[in-house]
This record gives structure tokens, sequence and C-alpha cells, in this order.
């Protein structure tokens, strides 16, 4: 009895304690030290939200058709995330976390939890269905991170919630393709130790390559890139080029560093914008992953990976390639040997024309292309332009324009809804008859066969 009146006292201490630094806080004291880092929540608890720190009231939990609801949206993601979430526990469950997958309402639509003790964590609402946002249970590491779209640890007494206290909570945003919020991952304990700070690095990798996954399967048809500075001094980030080398997708760091929002991005946005670099890695026989050296615009060094399509020309890819194509990349970054810069093709076009030539000619697809201009646009003459190119891009002018064009097209088809004939009209085709030849020659396809396996 004296033990149990003992753990008694220290509650309502720590209670007592944890209720004071709140109302000295909502009086605009100052925020200690410890409680910086959840400032903006607790003020947002006590002012916007109006969060009572001292209700006893239980948790909220999903039903059972709520639930389904909250999934079915998710059911992808949920997929993709699983082997990240799988090795996460794997780290965290001898320390006793739970680890749950969060929607946008702080919902926990999936969790990985130690079963012999599935009751002490339900009844904290620490398991499938629990309804952690901050607007229904104030600062907690869920939905604190969400509200503020960071990794956050809310330990113990950061908590606004008395009745959390107890708790450590260590969670990361999960963005989508278009850098927007889509799912939160968590691992919480009741247990007191010094793990929690290597729980949130270990939950923020597996955030990230949840992240990853999901923007690879997006966008699987395209080329993919993943990069970091040699020097390690902004993270890793990821693009998504198509066969013209326009940007067509970039991820949250990647937008935040480059400016790349939505409307930039559909103006077109040219890889060699933000990079200088050697247009041979992108060659349609590569099959692996080409590691390359990039350029930034401050002339400092990127250590790059670039993932081709994974169908290529084929119209359907079987789930096992899908796996293997979408495998997070960005953890091998740092093990990626810096290769050497390109060496100087003797004769060849120099980089910035070839560039400005092949701006052009993605550019002007819709229109004649005549031989006479991109010589201009060179330089040369129209023999020494024919002849430098070739050596510059391994094939000849003609060649690499028609290849520019199917491509082009095949990227429309698969992507719109739009006739046949205003593709043809828009990637310079005489009309649809002479696209379709061209389609059938390199695919082994027809057009509308080709929609039909896109789904």
């Amino acid at each position: 009895m004296a033990t149990v009146a003992k753990i008694g006292i220290l509650h309502r201490t720590a209670k007592s304690r944890h209720l004071a630094l709140i109302d000295s806080v909502t009086r605009g004291r100052v925020p200690t030290k410890d409680i910086e880092e959840v400032w903006s929540s607790w003020q947002r608890c006590a002012s916007e939200l109006l969060i009572n720190p001292e209700s006893l009231a239980g948790p909220h939990v999903a039903t059972q058709s709520e639930l389904r609801i909250f999934r079915e949206p998710l059911t992808r993601a949920i997929i993709l995330a699983q082997e990240e979430i799988d090795r996460l526990f794997a780290i965290v469950r001898q320390e006793g976390y739970v680890v749950m997958l969060c929607n946008t309402e702080g919902v926990a639509i999936h969790h990985r939890g130690d079963e012999t003790k599935n009751e002490e964590f339900k009844e904290r609402g620490i398991w499938l269905g629990g309804m952690w946002s901050e607007q229904t249970e104030g600062t907690n590491g869920i939905g604190t991170c969400i509200a503020e779209q960071r990794p956050v640890l809310i330990h113990l007494e950061q908590h606004f919630r008395t009745r959390h206290i107890d708790l450590s909570c260590a969670t990361a945003p999960i963005f989508d393709h278009n850098g927007k919020i889509t799912l939160a991952l968590n691992c919480c304990s009741a247990r007191k130790g010094l793990a929690h700070r290597l729980a949130l690095a270990a939950t923020k990798v597996a955030a990230r390559a949840a992240e990853e996954r999901l923007f690879r399967e997006f966008f699987k048809n395209v080329w993919t890139i993943a990069a970091m500075p040699s020097d390690e001094s902004n993270p890793a980030l990821l693009l998504a080029v198509d066969s013209d080398l326009q940007i067509l997708g970039a991820d949250r760091t990647a937008r935040m560093l480059f400016g790349l929002d939505d409307d930039r991005l559909n103006r077109g946005v040219p890889l060699s914008a933000i990079f200088d670099f050697n247009r041979s890695a992108f060659r349609r026989n590569h099959e692996q992953d080409v590691p390359a050296r990039f350029r930034g615009e401050d002339t400092k060094d990127w250590r790059v990976l670039i993932t081709p399509p994974l169908c290529g020309w084929r119209a359907g890819c079987s789930p096992a390639e899908v796996a293997i194509h979408s495998r997070p990349r960005i953890s091998m970054l740092h093990n990626v040997p810096l290769p050497g810069p390109a060496p100087e093709m003797r004769g060849g076009l120099p980089p910035v024309r070839a560039r400005r030539i092949s701006e052009y000619i993605s550019s002007n697809l819709d229109q004649p292309i005549r031989l006479e201009t991109l010589a201009e646009i060179a330089g040369f003459s129209v023999q020494h332009f024919s002849r430098t190119f070739k050596e510059s891009v391994g094939m000849s002018p003609h060649r690499y324009i028609l290849q520019f064009r199917i491509e082009r097209a095949l990227h429309i088809l698969r992507n719109t809804k739009r006739p046949l004939s205003e593709i043809a009209q828009l990637t310079g085709f005489s009309d649809q008859s002479h696209l379709s030849k061209h389609i059938r020659r390199i695919t082994g396809m027809s057009p509308s066969a080709i929609r039909r396996a896109q789904g």
C-alpha cells in the first residue's frame, strides 16, 4: 500500500506542476526550454481549440464502419508503407512502443503493437481507430505533427492534457507526390527511458522511405531522380522528368529548395534550369539505376541516382516489378561513388549549345523543325552541325527529333484522353495514321491497346 500511495503522490505532484506550467504559458510568460518546441501548439490548445487540460474524458475511437471510410482512400498508401512500418516496429518493439499510421485527421488507420498488451494500449486510445488530432487530444505527437507538418517528439509533460503526461510520442509526416501531407507515422510508449530521441530518428527515416515509395510508384513510367549535395548541405530530394527532361514532379524537399510549385511545374520547367548534367545518362537503353554527377546552379556537385521508367514503352508491368522499382534509394546516396566529370567530346557540340537545341526541339514539336534552324542555333554550317550532333548525341538530328516526337506522343497518350488526331498535331506528325504507324513499330501495340492497358 505504501508503494501505491507513493505513486499516487508522485502523479498528483506531476499533474500540479504540469497545470501550473500551462497556466504560466497561457498568461504569456516566456516558456521554459523544455516547452519551447510545443509553445505554439499549447497556445492553439488554450486560445483557439479551448482544450481543457484537466479533462478526464477517455479516448475517442472510430467505429469499425468509420474506420473503413477513413482507410479506403489510403489503401494503396498503407500497402506501400507496410514494409517500412514493419521495419520500424522491429526496431522499437523491445522498448515497448506501438507504431501507428494515421491519416491527416489524426485517426490511426493501421498499427503494429504487442498483442499481449493490447488492452493497456486500447484503454489509452493508442490502437487502431484512435483519434489523435489536436482538436480532440490537445498537444500530442500525431496531432501536432499534422498541424505543423514537421517531425515532432512530444515527451511526457509536453502534452497539453494531463491524462497523457506519462506518454512519449515520436511522429513524422509523410507527404505525397504533390508535396501535400497525406499520412503521419507515429511511435508511442508509456515507458520512461532515454530511447525517445532514437525513436524519433528511426520514425523520420521510415516516414521518408514510405514517402519515397509513394513518389516512385506514382511516377513509375517516367525517369525518377534521387539527388543529394556531395557535401550534404541540403537533404536529399526526388524529381520526376519526362523523356524531354521536363520536370513532371518534385517532392516536398525539391519544391521548397527550387521553388517548384504546381503553377511553375504546369508551365514547364526543364531539368537544365536547375542542374547541369550529361544527357547521356538518360538514354533509353538503360535498365538499371544510373549513378551520375549533377552540377547545381551554385556550382555544387550532387550525388545522383537516375532510375529509368519502369515499363519503358511496354504497356503494363507486374506487381513484383512495381514493388522492386518503388524501393527507396535515398538512403543509398551516401554510398554512391561520385562519377568523374564526363570527358569532353572532341568535335562534339558544347553542352550549352546542345541544351539550347534540345530545349528548342522540345518546345517546337508541333511545328516543322528545319535542320538549318538547328544549325543556326549551334552556330555551325548544316553539314558540320549534322556531324557534330551525331558525335554528341549518338544519332542523327532527324532520328533524334523523331524519337522526341514518339516519346512525347506516348506520354500524352498514356496520361490524357485527348484524341489521337490531336496528339498527332501536338507532336508534329502529319496525321493520326502516321503517328499510329510509328507507335506500333516501336511498341508492337496500337494506340488504343496502350490506352486500354493503362486502365
